[in-house]
C-alpha cells in the first residue's frame, strides 16, 4: 500500500510555466518507475513522462517533449514535472503514478496520486 501525494496545480497563461510535485516513500522511488499522466475532460488518461529512480533515465510523450522535464530529489522523496511553454491543450488533471517496470501504458502502474488540476488559459 503506497500513497502518492501531489501538489502544484493551478491556473497559468499560455507560454507560462508550472511545477508539479509528487511525494512518496523511499521504497517506492528506489524500486519503481515514476510517471506522470494526464486526463482532459472526455478523454482517456494519457502518458506524459516517466523517470527511473535509480539511474534517472527519462522519456516523454511527443506532445510535451522539449517543453516538460521530469526529475527527482532523493532527499525529499519527491518527483517533479516542470512544465514550460504551456499551451491550452495541456489543460488536464495530472496524475503521479508508480510501477515496478512501467512504460507508457497506465495499466503498468500500481499506485496513483489523487490528481491535480492544471488549467492553461488566457
Amino acid at each position: 500500500q503506497v500513497q502518492l501525494v501531489e501538489s502544484g496545480g493551478g491556473l497559468v497563461q499560455p507560454g507560462g510555466s508550472l511545477r508539479l510535485s509528487c511525494a512518496a516513500s523511499r521504497r517506492t522511488f528506489s524500486s519503481n518507475v515514476m510517471a506522470w499522466f494526464r486526463q482532459a475532460p472526455g478523454k482517456e488518461r494519457e502518458f506524459v513522462g516517466s523517470i527511473n529512480w535509480i539511474g534517472g533515465w527519462t522519456r516523454y510523450a511527443d506532445s510535451v517533449k522539449g517543453r516538460f522535464t521530469i526529475s527527482r530529489d532523493s532527499t525529499k522523496n519527491t518527483v517533479y514535472l516542470q512544465m514550460g511553454s504551456l499551451k491550452p491543450e495541456d489543460t488536464a488533471v495530472y496524475y503521479c503514478a508508480a510501477g515496478p517496470g512501467g512504460g507508457a501504458s497506465s495499466d503498468t502502474y500500481n499506485y496513483w496520486g489523487q490528481g491535480t488540476q492544471v488549467t492553461v488559459s488566457s
